[in-house]
């Protein structure tokens, strides 16, 4: 399909001919020793923890990286691949407190970690689990990472994201997957994580997230190499710069990867938006954000790598209009920008500070609609219907030909919260508005939806990992 451009090709040159400026000549801080001496070694000029990468080195990595690639889950029925005209969904991540209407807002628990995990496992739309849906606060820091990733494990069968807590996160997260899946060796034949690293905008990456990037390149998983840019207050206010500077970032990003293991499969992440200038306030629902989802795409494609953007994202504090608006916006700019990635595609509110149970419901139902979008449609005789249409002629109607229930189960949507009836069956059945139709909707995939149970010396195993590092 056609993508959604906005930059013409002189531009996006022009936007990279910026970042290998800004990554020559201003450079970038990489505040990890072992990181400094990778570069060093590859061509990289270091000043203290100031690293100057020279365009040639640059262009010469990136290329190095693929263009697309397979994550494999527990079940292969939820392999994906990401890359090419594939799109994938995966919902909230890293927010502090969770919402619902029975409870308000609160801080997250486990306990709402793993629901998140099995909304996510019943959901016919979503791709991968989140890593992070919430910070369970009720888990003490040192183990949080490890109990979060086996609570992904043990309650979904598709593709899980690894921990971002640094050497130790990633390292612990590999080793929990080779129980499940096998050596480190078979990993890197068939990654069964991915992992999301993140710069610190402007042009500074600290240890844990070197650390992190460098143990899963050696183990040959994939990652997000992501930038959060915010114009107007740690990039420039001109979302040109704003794009310069996230694009120096993350390539600066893939090329440790590749100088660690050469064809580690990495996403092109950005996650740039403004600053709201009457606040300061981040802000994730702007049409901004979107703008940059789409630049995003293209700078990718320029490179031939995967991308992130977008998702169902917003600055809203309840799961109201506004939330949905901007959400939308969102996931069909990343829908039509040719986004292979979706991140908090599912449940995140408040600039990513809070998950929604009824949101996730809502969401998810968006990103179904969204995926229609994507399949499209064919056109061909039989579609087309011409004898069909004669046979009806004017005045007829096609309620019950053959054509029409050989067609419609496939060619329709069916949404799973949406209200479709007339005003008076809908006055009748309670007068619910989605939010409430949400509320009983998750309510009722938690108590029924049953994953598919980890074998069981694996959960043993698994749990005695866990107990080691308590």
């Amino acid at each position: 399909m056609q993508w959604y451009e906005f930059l013409t090709q002189p531009q996006v040159e022009q936007v990279h001919e910026a970042s290998m400026w800004i990554l020559a000549n201003v450079g970038i801080d990489l505040r990890y020793a072992p990181a400094l001496e990778v570069m060093k070694k590859g061509g990289a000029r270091i000043d203290g923890e100031r690293v100057f990468l020279p365009a040639g080195l640059v262009e010469e990595q990136i290329r190095k990286a693929p263009a697309e690639f397979t994550l494999h889950a527990r079940d292969s029925d939820f392999d994906v691949v990401i890359g090419g005209q594939h799109m994938v969904f995966t919902p909230g991540y890293g927010a502090t407190f969770v919402a619902d209407l029975d409870h308000g807002r609160r801080e997250g628990t486990l306990n709402d970690f793993e629901n998140f995990v099995k909304l996510t496992d019943a959901s016919p739309y979503q791709d991968i689990c989140s890593g992070m849906f919430i910070e369970p606060s009720d888990v003490p820091h040192e183990i949080r990472h490890v109990q979060m990733i086996y609570t992904a494990m043990k309650n979904s069968a598709k593709p899980i994201m690894g921990s971002a807590m640094g050497v130790q996160g990633a390292m612990d997260s590999i080793m929990m997957a080779s129980i499940v899946f096998g050596s480190q060796g078979q990993l890197s034949q068939k990654p069964r994580m991915i992992s999301i690293l993140c710069s610190l905008t402007p042009l500074v990456y600290d240890e844990r997230m070197l650390g992190a990037i460098m143990e899963y390149a050696r183990a040959g998983q994939p990652q997000l190499i992501s930038s959060l840019a915010i114009a107007g207050a740690t990039s420039p206010a001109t979302l040109a710069g704003t794009l310069a500077v996230q694009n120096a970032e993350v390539l600066a990003g893939i090329v440790l990867a590749q100088l660690i293991r050469e064809g580690t499969p990495v996403v092109m992440a950005g996650a740039s938006t403004n600053a709201d200038m009457h606040t300061g306030a981040l802000s994730t629902g702007s049409p901004e954000m979107a703008l940059n989802t789409a630049a995003t795409a293209q700078m990718a494609r320029f490179y031939g790598l995967p991308v992130r953007g977008g998702g169902a994202v917003c600055d809203a504090k309840y799961p109201d209009a506004q939330a949905a608006y901007e959400s939308m916006m969102s996931l069909l700019t990343a829908r039509f920008s040719g986004v292979n990635f979706v991140l908090h595609s599912a449940g995140i509110l408040d600039s990513y500070n809070c998950m929604s149970y009824e949101k996730f419901i809502i969401d998810d139902e968006m990103c179904g609609m969204v995926k229609r979008m994507q399949k499209g449609y064919d056109v061909n005789p039989d579609t087309l219907g011409l004898d069909l249409i004669r046979e009806v002629g004017p005045g007829g109607h096609f309620l019950d030909k053959d054509h029409t229930f050989d067609h419609f189960r496939t060619e329709f949507y069916q949404p799973q919260l949406s209200s479709r009836e007339d005003f008076f069956s809908w006055q009748a059945s309670g007068s619910r508005q989605s939010v409430a139709r949400a509320n009983k909707k998750y309510k009722e995939i938690l108590e029924t939806h049953e994953a598919q149970p980890l074998p069981a010396d694996v959960d043993e195993d698994l749990l005695k990992f866990i107990e080691k590092l308590t």
